[in-house]
């Protein structure tokens, strides 16, 4: 056997360790220290599919902030749900806040 010179426990101790790093490193990545702003990660992640016809336009429409927060994280139908990981919480909110009080856009066109 190739690994016959590693004992089976510090071997069971590395294949764990090796399998929870990742995971840990993803729940605790500290956030930016460099908010995006609303108007650059709207542009670069929802009106990646807002106002481009895959979703419904957004902006214009007076939403809730609270129910764009909850869509957001949680996801609705085709949306996909956003973790705090790709969108911190700092960010939905300012983006939350300028989609709804945001202008109709009329370069935008949805469904």
């Amino acid at each position: 056997m190739k690994f016959a010179h590693y004992s089976m426990p510090a071997m069971a101790l590395f294949v764990a360790c090796a399998l929870t790093l990742p995971l840990t490193a993803i729940a605790e990545a500290p956030p930016s220290a460099t908010p995006r702003s609303a108007e650059k990660l709207y542009a670069s992640t929802c009106g990646y599919c807002h106002g481009r016809n895959v979703g419904p336009v957004i902006l214009g429409r007076s939403l809730p902030v609270p129910a764009i927060e909850a869509v957001v994280r949680n996801g609705l139908n085709a949306m996909p749900a956003f973790r705090p990981s790709e969108i911190s919480d700092a960010e939905l909110a300012a983006v939350a806040a300028w989609v709804s009080t945001s202008a109709a856009n009329p370069q935008e066109h949805g469904k």
